[in-house]
């Protein structure tokens, strides 16, 4: 009775075996239409791997569109400091450009100064006191400065050497109301009169003691006088807006726009006076 079960089970299995193999036969063969059961296995799996396909795709994208916009993200923010550096860089050339025009300007003006030795000089500081109004500039003693010379701008005379020191110089501005700073004046070479005084709301000059009959009109040209010595002549001051007779009536006032902005100095010239050494020998000369 084993033995029977036994053979039973072998028969069994061997049939197994052919039947699977005959599938599998059956199975690679090529055929134009798969079996029902084929294709209802086949659609099921089709119809599973959708249904998981579809969330996966999703969430996939999802972060990848999550990397693309952190990529742009950064890509930005790198391209924004590159403009920032291209605007920096932009505005210090433009600096540079208008301040190598200014000194450009300034170097100009050494043909008007044919009898003084010029310095070139920069504002290292300014004194916030109105009434002082000063600057302090970079050249001193040392290279010559002495009080009252004469300092200018591209647009003209903007004051005079208060006092120095061994190596930096402190200049009064025209705009200074203190009433000890005068400076000597002429409008058209032919009518003279005193630079004292600063109307800070008009932001004018006061060009003082101008005869009472001299005929002054507006826009007329205002330079230095050259009187003492010490200031070269023909230094631009500014132009004539208008004139008022002073409270007497034995003089006239000039209310004179500079020509220099009072409030935007980075370089200046000093006018030095030239001593030039006689010639010994041409004097000897004369003498016999």
């Amino acid at each position: 009775m084993p033995q029977f079960f036994l053979n039973k089970r072998l028969i069994i299995l061997l049939v197994s075996i052919i039947i699977l193999v005959a599938l599998i036969g059956f199975s690679l063969k090529e055929r134009e239409k798969l079996s029902w059961a084929e294709q209802f296995v086949k659609d099921t799996a089709s119809w599973a791997q959708t249904i998981v396909s579809r969330p996966a795709s999703y969430v996939a994208g999802f972060f990848e569109n999550v990397k693309d916009l952190q990529n742009t993200y950064e890509e930005n923010k790198e391209l924004k400091g590159r403009l920032d550096q291209l605007a920096m860089l932009e505005a210090d050339v433009q600096r540079l450009k208008d301040e190598n025009e200014k000194l450009q300007t300034i170097l100009d003006k050494k043909g008007d100064l044919s009898k003084y030795k010029p310095i070139q000089a920069t504002v290292i500081a300014r004194n916030p006191d109105r009434w002082e109004e000063t600057l302090i500039i970079n050249k001193g003693e040392k290279d010559g400065l002495k009080k009252d010379m004469a300092v200018i701008t591209a647009g003209g005379l903007i004051g005079k050497v208060k006092n120095t020191s061994n190596l930096s110089a402190s200049v009064q501005l025209l705009s200074s109301t203190d009433p000890a700073n005068r400076i000597s004046a002429v409008i058209n070479e032919k009518i003279y009169g005193t630079i004292e005084g600063y109307d800070t709301k008009k932001k004018l000059l006061l060009l003082k003691r101008i005869p009472y009959d001299a005929k002054i009109k507006k826009g007329e040209i205002v330079t230095t006088s050259g009187l003492g010595g010490v200031f070269p002549s023909g230094l631009p001051v500014g132009v004539v807006e208008e004139v008022v007779p002073d409270e007497f009536g034995l003089n006239q006032t000039a209310y004179v726009k500079p020509g220099a902005d009072f409030y935007d100095i980075e370089h200046v010239m000093v006018a030095k006076l030239s001593m030039e050494k006689p010639d010994l020998d041409k004097l000897e000369e004369e003498e016999e």
